[in-house]
């Protein structure tokens, strides 16, 4: 079953690589991806970079991409804003990367908070001050029924060394103090990975999953209708997925383990 899939949708952090590491036959297993009529596309949470900072950054590892080969939590965020808020003020508490994203959609974004702001949007922000902190708890207070949305709901960012508070930690943070959550726009919600079959040759039944983490990439596979496999390169371990009620529907140690499958 796995042969007959096109449309490989993939996470980054701990699936292909981890920190400044890329895994072993990340490039084969792209390549082969291409040499058989398929398409790959990397699906992340992480809101800190722009999609051109991650051709940068997978350009300097040795991966071939263009801009075509990503859709990131930014973008996803970008596009539910204009639906709904086009042309409001948006306050964006997030990185110099994530808001460069964001006004390339056309996204009307402010850094300071004032009593115009219409919705307040935030991201893994690694660029993170008191101030910003500050300032969404400022404005949550004080204008109780403001649109309050956040680009992914990931608790930790994978590293060479550990986790670090990722987007819902940071979250939670303000939560503690102006009594409030976001709304999640990022995996598990299934619209990143329609968004990208639909704007594909490919089926769902020709669409699969890729990704380490369970409540995120594996959940986002389940709610859009489409095949998962679960690698035990990043967060997840067995003793995981068996306690999970998420289950994905494949399981593998890494991609040369599944690039060992589709060659065969």
């Amino acid at each position: 079953m796995l042969k007959s899939k096109k449309l490989f949708l993939l996470d980054m952090d701990g699936t292909i690589y981890e920190g400044g590491r890329l895994f072993n036959c990340v490039n084969e297993f792209l390549s082969h991806i291409e040499e058989t009529g398929g398409k790959y596309i990397f699906i992340t949470n992480n809101s800190s970079r722009s999609v051109k900072d991650y051709v940068i950054k997978l350009s300097n590892m040795g991966v071939k991409v263009t801009e075509d080969n990503f859709f990131t939590s930014s973008q996803a965020t970008a596009l539910y804003l204009n639906d709904r808020y086009k042309n409001k003020k948006i306050y964006c508490m997030g990185t110099r990367s994530m808001i460069a994203e964001m006004e390339k959609y056309g996204v009307n974004i402010v850094t300071e908070p004032d009593e115009d702001t219409d919705c307040i949007v935030v991201g893994y922000d690694t660029e993170l001050t008191y101030k910003k902190l500050w300032d969404v708890s400022y404005l949550l207070q004080t204008k109780k029924d403001i649109p309050y949305i956040a680009t992914n709901p990931d608790r930790g960012c994978p590293t060479e060394f550990g986790l670090v508070p990722d987007c819902f930690a940071m979250c939670e943070a303000i939560n503690y103090a102006a009594k409030r959550r976001p709304l999640y726009i990022g995996k598990p919600d299934g619209f990143m990975i329609d968004y990208c079959v639909e704007r594909s040759p490919f089926t769902k039944e020709q669409t699969v999953v890729i990704g380490d983490r369970l409540y995120t990439d594996i959940a986002s596979g389940v709610n859009a209708g489409v095949d998962t496999i679960c690698v035990l390169s990043g967060e997840s371990r067995l003793e995981d997925i068996e306690k999970s009620e998420i289950k994905p529907t494949y399981v593998y140690k890494d991609i040369k383990e599944i690039l060992k499958d589709l060659q065969e």
